[in-house]
């Protein structure tokens, strides 16, 4: 971490001047540290776009994959602070992997980036195979507290949020289930409606079509209010399990020291596109709602967001794959 103290030190002349020039004075870049094509890529795409028309300078895509995103937030970590270089990230992700790989990864999440704009909320679902004798959400916490170590969960990684929605269910009911970990939501899924394993936390979006198709039965989602995809789901607290809200974060974050003149501007910007129907439109369409929050606001959003998790792999016991 000294190193980047170094690097946003010597930086921090250049952005002096770089805040005292019109903002943006050149093209900007969002990294999406993930490859081409998943929804994070999408939403940083819409994004791009619509900033470039707000911004007047083009702003553009980088796609920098690997280590389940690390290799690109460390990327923006390590630019200038000059609001040129700014990461799109699956924040929830990212949060979790503060804890999870923290002496892995080779930057601080809550010292190294600062929020620009939470942009989107990705909601979860509770299912379970058709073939398990439950309708509800509390059939589902009955089932599994009268059948010790026989509930199957599935999720699509260790550091994952479906994985994490799964613990947290988990230590709320206190209830014995085995998790069965799977390499992606696909072969998860597949799973699942195969009767393989018995039930999941997902997103609606991986979930949707197979939930409506029957394939699936939705017993809660995971948000704080009912959902315009699933409007007969109930929300978990609704049908008698609190304390279970989550939901898979996307925003954009820039590096630490960053002008605050300039990450305001930012979030201004955004929330102008987020306030467009037809943007709203593009981000319902990858599963996401979007989201109007300030940097403060953001800010404090992530910062609960690494507590409760480091909370969570704490209690549960988890370890990076």
């Amino acid at each position: 971490m000294k190193t980047y103290r170094l690097f946003a030190a010597a930086f921090a002349l250049a952005a002096t001047a770089a805040v005292a020039q019109p903002y943006p004075n050149k093209s900007v870049k969002l990294i999406v540290p993930y490859p081409p094509g998943g929804a994070t890529d999408v939403i940083g795409r819409v994004m791009a776009q619509r900033l470039t028309t707000a911004l007047g300078q083009q702003a553009g895509v980088d796609n920098r994959g690997g280590a389940g995103g690390n290799i690109g937030a460390e990327a923006v970590a390590k630019s200038a602070p000059d609001g040129y270089t700014l990461l799109m990230g699956a924040l929830t992700s990212h949060s979790i992997m503060a804890t999870l790989e923290k002496g892995t990864i080779r930057y601080d999440l809550g010292k190294d980036l600062t929020p620009v704009a939470v942009v989107g909320s990705v909601p979860l679902v509770w299912v379970v195979t058709p073939s398990l004798p439950v309708k509800t959400l509390q059939e589902l916490v009955a089932y599994a507290k009268a059948n010790p170590g026989k509930l199957t969960y599935a999720s699509s990684g260790a550091g994952a949020p479906q994985r994490m929605c799964a613990e947290l269910f988990k230590l709320k009911i206190g209830a014995d289930m085995i998790h069965v970990p799977y390499k992606g939501s696909g072969p998860a899924m597949a799973d699942l409606v195969g009767g393989q394993v018995l039930t999941m936390c997902e997103t609606v979006p991986a979930s949707l079509q197979l939930i409506k198709g029957g394939k699936l039965r939705a017993l809660a989602v995971t948000t704080a209010e009912r959902i315009s995809q699933l409007p007969d789901v109930p929300t978990a607290a609704e049908a008698g399990v609190t304390g279970i809200e989550v939901a898979s974060l996307f925003g954009v974050m820039a590096p630490a020291g960053t002008p605050a003149p300039i990450v305001a501007k930012l979030n201004a910007e955004i929330q102008k596109v987020l306030a467009l129907p037809e943007a709203q439109e593009q981000l319902l369409a990858q599963g996401a709602y979007a989201v109007k929050m300030s940097p403060e606001q953001s800010n404090e959003r992530i910062k609960r967001e690494i507590s409760q998790w480091a909370k969570v792999i704490a209690d549960a016991k988890i370890k990076s794959d």
